[in-house]
């Protein structure tokens, strides 16, 4: 972790670290390792430091680092693991944010066919495009300033409305509604993990 708190940028391969591997990338196994390393580091970051800045900070950890960082460091890794975790949280977040009118539509299409997962997710009613805005960063927060597991559950039920609002809409896209519920059973699954300790 960096001075005061601040969790550490991930690796980046230029000139000068590719000299210090023998002007190679790293192999797999590091790669992986810095993968799980960061994301180890952005959770521990939250938790050693709950306040609201460094909430603000891991939140808006896309718009500092960019989407394409996060992808190289973690898009990679199996969706039930910690760093694969994360990754779909932070995905779920920028989609919500760059597309909140969608969001908003798919949500409010599938929470009364979706009750449950609706409770979960905790959203107001009617959600609008502000209302999912909020609840992206709120749910991401709780990675943060929470209980993971929550965090993930709600995420999980999140998609899990969202999925079967695109399947009820008239131009219904079947096929991202169903990644969408993958999405949401790899995150439940996460969820149980990291109650066993298991998440890594």
């Amino acid at each position: 972790m960096g001075e005061a708190g601040r969790p550490r940028r991930p690796l980046h391969f230029g000139p000068d670290a590719m000299e210090a591997h023998g002007g190679t990338l790293p192999d797999p196994a590091e790669t992986v390792a810095a993968a799980h390393a960061a994301a180890l580091t952005v959770i521990e970051a939250g938790r050693s430091d709950a306040g609201p800045e460094t909430t603000e900070r891991l939140l808006r950890l896309v718009d500092d680092l960019g989407i394409d960082t996060l992808a190289q460091l973690w898009s990679g890794r199996p969706a039930r693991s910690l760093p694969g975790a994360l990754w779909r949280m932070y995905l779920l977040r920028e989609w919500v944010q760059r597309q909140p009118q969608a969001a908003a539509r798919d949500y409010g299409a599938g929470m009364a066919v979706a009750p449950v997962s609706h409770v979960i997710t905790g959203v107001v009613e009617p959600p609008g495009v502000a209302e999912v805005r909020q609840l992206s960063d709120r749910i991401l927060s709780g990675v943060f300033d929470g209980d993971l597991g929550v965090a993930l559950e709600r995420a999980a039920a999140f998609c899990r409305v969202v999925a079967t609002g695109r399947a009820h809409l008239d131009d219904g896209d079947v096929g991202s509604a169903s990644a969408m519920v993958t999405t949401a059973e790899d995150l439940e699954a996460g969820a149980r993990l990291w109650r066993e300790n298991a998440l890594i």
